[in-house]
């Protein structure tokens, strides 16, 4: 079985695979998309990012729930916060971590990520930045970036076997239960 057959929802498929455009112009038409796409993923509170592409809308925005996560440890994620035509300017510190997405709800997969990330562009402002994202942040924002070229966690998935469910066991412990078993 190839991955692609896993899609959930493989009609939205070309709509995720096209590439964005730049925004050309910071406007009220970008301010909307901006709010649209938060009022989107507080509507899915399982979410830590959304990408345009996410909602068919083929502009360089995406925008990204920062420090979710540190180590181990869960915690409440800060506001969601818009990232305008992000560009990466370095990616490094690769490790396995874990990944999952809205458009593929209830699949999750081992990935390999850049765990230092730094990104230029703009801010929901319209202001340019330069910041570095450390950490399961920088996961998070390099898996927005990768939507708007149009590429989904699965391409980063080496196999079918590293992609799971989580499920309640017996005990009321989740577990992660393999998509495909062997």
């Amino acid at each position: 079985m190839t991955v692609k057959k896993i899609i959930i929802y493989p009609e939205s498929e070309a709509a995720l695979r096209k590439k964005s455009e730049p925004v050309r112009a910071f406007n009220r038409r970008t301010k909307k998309l901006i709010n649209n796409l938060k009022d989107t993923l507080a509507k899915h509170p399982e979410g830590i990012g959304l990408a345009a592409p996410q909602i068919n809308v083929h502009q360089q925005v995406v925008i990204v729930r920062l420090g979710g996560r540190s180590g181990n440890e869960e915690r409440e994620s800060d506001p969601p916060v818009a990232l305008i035509n992000p560009q990466i300017l370095e990616a490094t510190n690769d490790k396995p971590d874990f990944d999952g997405c809205l458009s593929i709800p209830g699949i999750f997969g081992a990935t390999m990520r850049p765990h230092t990330l730094r990104v230029s562009g703009l801010d929901e402002e319209g202001r340019p930045f330069d910041r570095v994202f450390e950490e399961f942040d920088a996961v998070v924002v390099h898996h927005e970036i990768d939507h708007l070229q149009g590429i989904l966690f699965i391409d980063r998935v080496k196999s079918v076997k590293d992609l799971y469910r989580i499920e309640e066991d017996e005990n009321g412990k989740f577990v992660r239960v393999p998509v495909v078993e062997d």
